[in-house]
């Protein structure tokens, strides 16, 4: 005898958007079934807005609504473009790093100089006041996480040398 299991209307759907787009190669679908997300991860920022035009941005069944996200991948982040142009001529970013990253989402790496920051900030750790810190520190905590970001400090052999041409953008 066979044991008959049905899926919740939201699996379903789920499955509906992985049938549609799945076969495609630029295309991967997943479902974060604790958060109620179907994310559509998209080569080609093209391709992906045509894709979120088309798709509803949730889904509701009953009591339960489902966020859709189609997430460009291959793509630099946009967070990262808003680095660059922060940054563009301050002396303190050595370079940015985009790279593959899980899931096709690429990562960016906001690297800055390899150099002490000592300022001056009443500061009674220090007999002068001052303190002193990396830029990558500063950023971490004036700027904050924000997903796919990363703040490091670039490495003696490296300083201002981008390690790709592609970072210099």
């Amino acid at each position: 005898m066979s044991t008959v299991k049905l899926s919740a209307p939201w699996v379903s759907y789920y499955r509906k958007i992985q049938a549609l787009f799945g076969a495609d190669p630029d295309i991967r679908t997943d479902y974060d079934e604790e958060n109620q997300i179907i994310r559509l991860y998209v080569n080609g920022q093209d391709k992906a807005s045509a894709i979120t035009q088309l798709l509803p941005i949730e889904k509701e069944f009953g009591n339960v609504t489902v966020d859709i996200e189609v997430i460009p991948a291959n793509t630099e982040p946009s967070q990262a473009v808003l680095f660059r142009k922060a940054f563009e001529g301050n002396p303190a970013l050595s370079y940015i790093a985009t790279v593959e990253g899980i899931m096709t989402n690429p990562l960016s790496y906001v690297v800055f100089r390899n150099q002490v920051v000592q300022y001056w900030n009443d500061n009674l750790g220090d007999v002068n006041g001052n303190c002193s810190t990396l830029y990558q520190e500063l950023a971490k905590e004036v700027i904050g996480n924000i997903d796919g970001i990363f703040y490091c400090t670039d490495e003696e052999r490296n300083l201002g040398k981008p390690v790709r041409k592609e970072d210099q953008k």
